[in-house]
Formats: C-alpha cells, sequence, structure tokens
C-alpha cells in the first residue's frame, strides 16, 4: 500500500502588495499529509483509526473511498482501484462523515431515502426490506417524515447512517460519527454499529477522537501520527503494554487514619477522607495480594480495582511517544 498524501500550498508573503505578488510569482512549500501508511483490514473486522487532529486520518479515508487521489503508493478497496473505479466501489461502500450529511436539507428522511435508492439502483423490493431492517435497528420510524433541518443531530446521525447502508455495502467507513452526539445517542450509534458488524458481516473502518468508541466496538487500533503509522495491532496490547498501572480504592471503615496506607507492593496516590487510592503494577503484584495485604493491616468498608481506560492511556502515548522517547503533538 505505502499510501501518501501530499499537498501543495502557496506561501503567503507579508506587506500590503503580498497578495498582488503571489498573483504573478507564487511560491510553494509541500505539506504532508499521509507518509507512507501501509495496513490491510480482513472481511468482517471493526478497527479503530485514531490520531492527534492533523495525523491523516480524514485524508485516508478520503483516499479509501476515492474522494482523493494518493500522492503515492496504492489502494486496493475489495479488489478495486479507487482512483481507476470509482464507481463501482461506490456500490459497494458506505461512507459517514460526522460533520457533513448526504442528506438532502429541506426534504423529509425518507425522501432523501428515496433519491439514494434511486441513485444506487436499489430494487423496491430490497429499499422496503432494507428500511424496515434499518429502523428496527435506529428507530427511524418517529422523524421519518420530518425534514432533515428540524432533526436533532442524534436524529441526522441515525438517518446518515442508514442511509450509507440503503444499498447493502460490504464495508463502511466512518469519520467521527459520534461527534458532538449526547450520551444516549453515543449509545444507540455504538449498539447500532456492534449489530450491523456481528449479524451483517459489515466491515468498518472508524476514526474518531472519542476513545469510548474504540475501547467498545474494536479489537483492532491503528494510531497515526504527522502521517505516520505508529501502531497496528490488538488493543489488548495497547492495554497491556501502556496499561499495567491499576488502581485499589479503598473505603476505610474509620477517618481517624491520618498517615498515607502502608501497603506492600502499591503506593498510595490519593486521598480523600476515608477514600484512598492505591496504584500497583498489574506485572508484578496481583489484586488479589495487594487486596490481602490491606485488608490485613486496616479497617475496610469498601474496595473496588479501576483498570486503565484506553482515553488515558492513549493520551500517555500521545505526551510519551509509542516508544516512551519522542512525544507525539496534540494540536
Amino acid at each position: 500500500m505505502n499510501l501518501a498524501k501530499t499537498y501543495r500550498v502557496a506561501q503567503r508573503r507579508g506587506g500590503l502588495l503580498g497578495p498582488i505578488r503571489n498573483v504573478f510569482s507564487a511560491e510553494y512549500r509541500d505539506v504532508v499529509a499521509v507518509a507512507g501508511v501501509t495496513f490491510a483490514i480482513q472481511p468482517g473486522e471493526m478497527v479503530g483509526y485514531v490520531g492527534p487532529n492533523g495525523a491523516g486520518k480524514s485524508t485516508t479515508i478520503k483516499m479509501l473511498t476515492g474522494i482523493l487521489l494518493p500522492s503515492a503508493g496504492s489502494i486496493e478497496v475489495l479488489g478495486m482501484s479507487p482512483e481507476r473505479e470509482r464507481k463501482r466501489i461506490a456500490q459497494r461502500i458506505g461512507v459517514v462523515f460526522g460533520q457533513r450529511t448526504q442528506l438532502w436539507w429541506d426534504l423529509p428522511l425518507i425522501e432523501s431515502f428515496e433519491l439514494l435508492r434511486h441513485m444506487y439502483k436499489v430494487t423496491e423490493v430490497a429499499y422496503r426490506r432494507r428500511v424496515d431492517q434499518l429502523d428496527a435497528l435506529l428507530g427511524l420510524g418517529e422523524f421519518m417524515s420530518t425534514p432533515v433541518r428540524q432533526l436533532s443531530l442524534g436524529q441526522r446521525m441515525r438517518g446518515d447512517l442508514a442511509a450509507a447502508l440503503l444499498h447493502e455495502p460490504e464495508i463502511l467507513f466512518l469519520d467521527e460519527p459520534t461527534i458532538g452526539l449526547d450520551v444516549v445517542a453515543k449509545y444507540r450509534v455504538r449498539e447500532f454499529l456492534r449489530a450491523i458488524n456481528r449479524d451483517l458481516g459489515v466491515t468498518i473502518l472508524l476514526t474518531t477522537h472519542d476513545m469510548t468508541d474504540i475501547e467498545q466496538l474494536c479489537r483492532r487500533m491503528i494510531i497515526i501520527d504527522r502521517g505516520a503509522l505508529l501502531f497496528d495491532g490488538a488493543l489488548s496490547d495497547i492495554l497491556d503494554r501502556f496499561g499495567g498501572e491499576r488502581t485499589l480504592v479503598v473505603d476505610l471503615a474509620t477517618v481517624e487514619l491520618a498517615a498515607p496506607l502502608d501497603v506492600p507492593g502499591a503506593i498510595e496516590v490519593r486521598r480523600d477522607g476515608p477514600r484512598r487510592w492505591l496504584r500497583f503494577q498489574r506485572a508484578e503484584t496481583s489484586a488479589s495480594t495487594v487486596i490481602s495485604a490491606v485488608a490485613v493491616r486496616y479497617p475496610i468498608a469498601d474496595l473496588t480495582i479501576e483498570e486503565p481506560d484506553i482515553e488515558s492511556i492513549v493520551r500517555r502515548i500521545y505526551q510519551e511517544g509509542i516508544d516512551g522517547s519522542s512525544p507525539i503533538r496534540s494540536d
């Protein structure tokens, strides 16, 4: 694959005459958006594609779907080249950009669906079956006759997801599908994506800044920055590699103990009245060992284990770098 995309951007010149000079003697600089990325996704996978703003995620999606042409490298989607066979690929993929809609703003949602049916040449029987199926999964009936401009953000996203799947694509490309959604809407979208991946076998490539999306939906994660691939592997590998710290939350049965808890293999990192937070390394000490050590030393009302979440782990990768030696920008 070795996919690359470089943009040529005009250099600005200072002074009042700068814009006039640029018309006649423009100077350019190259901006690298994607720099030699290579990966393969198997049928039925749901893969998270993450990185800071400007890392090259959306540019990659646009090249995979034929919207942008690569500057170098090659792409194969369903055995075809998006560069040469965009129309054929469009019949077999779905695309959702969270900040843009493919629905007609002033038309009722159902009429947008009808237009898309004709664009994709979906038969009436297949269309009715698909709409019923998507309605059951997404609960579209309550707003099917509502103009798109009157839909809430969550309703519009459900409509966009349905629109992208009307022609029964084999692959769904998602660029920030939960951006701006409330907790309930995000939950509904995630449940839908899980269902179509599990029950319909739709392959999904998901870009998102919401790490809960990745944690709940994906077994595999690809991390890029400055257009370069930093990690491609199982989400569990990232958790094992960067999520080695666990926390035991201890609720003491007394508030009179002022000194930090002295527990072998663990360090008290926070306190709030009778509640204490003890941090320990997964590879060095088991949770049961730490719990036993606390139980024999202190009066306990309750205990809870906190596992590291994927958002804090990825934030740590951004700060320290994938090998701990070079930080990743976060602008």
